[in-house]
């Protein structure tokens, strides 16, 4: 059923969201994924990055300047986003020219990618830190690796149990005070290990 509005598995016990999920990571982000006078190269990392859909997405909307990394910590996913995003003329671009790529981590510890020869004035923070899958909680390194000003889009365990689960909007300030809104209930896989094989 590849165009019902549900989760769809993609193997290694992870999903492509919903598409109203993706539109509404979108719509909660956006205005931090266009480029603007203060943020003229968005930095986007996007945990979780499974299909590699929401990935291009973002590295579309970023401009020309922008940089869009996808980080999964399943070798074969990253490579079924990066595969994917190859598959178009577009996004073949958005790969060769550096403006997006993929790459293998632990979500939980974020990613720290150099900035671009050329770039240095903006710094390696992210302007959007977009998460697909439930954390047991906002870790700490998501947090400092964000941007002030920066948003962030996780959905987060509300108890131990895992089966309860928000999205939150977080945003960090230019002084770099944080804020947290709660905005809507959800069912995601875990943002946890790689599972053994």
């Amino acid at each position: 059923m590849p165009y019902q509005d549900s989760p769809q598995p993609i193997g290694y016990d992870a999903t492509i969201s919903a598409p109203h999920m993706h539109a509404s990571a979108v719509e909660h982000l956006l205005p931090r994924l266009l480029p603007s006078e203060t943020s003229p190269a968005p930095r986007v990392l996007d945990i979780g990055s499974g299909s590699g859909y929401l990935t291009h997405l973002f590295a579309e909307l970023v401009g020309d300047r922008g940089l869009v990394v996808g980080l999964e910590h399943i070798r074969e996913l990253r490579d079924l986003g990066e595969a994917n995003m190859g598959k178009s003329r577009e996004g073949k671009q958005l790969l060769d020219s550096g403006q997006a790529k993929f790459v293998v981590g632990d979500g939980r510890l974020g990613w720290v990618e150099e900035a671009r020869q050329g770039e240095e004035e903006y710094g390696t923070a992210w302007d959007v830190i977009h998460v697909g899958a439930a954390a047991k909680e906002v870790h700490a390194p998501l947090l400092e690796q964000l941007k002030a000003p920066g948003c962030m889009f996780i959905p987060v365990d509300d108890d131990s149990s895992g089966w309860n689960q928000s999205v939150w909007r977080i945003e960090k300030d230019e002084e770099g005070n944080i804020t947290r809104k709660r905005l809507f209930g959800v069912r995601y896989v875990p943002l946890t290990d790689a599972p053994k094989r």
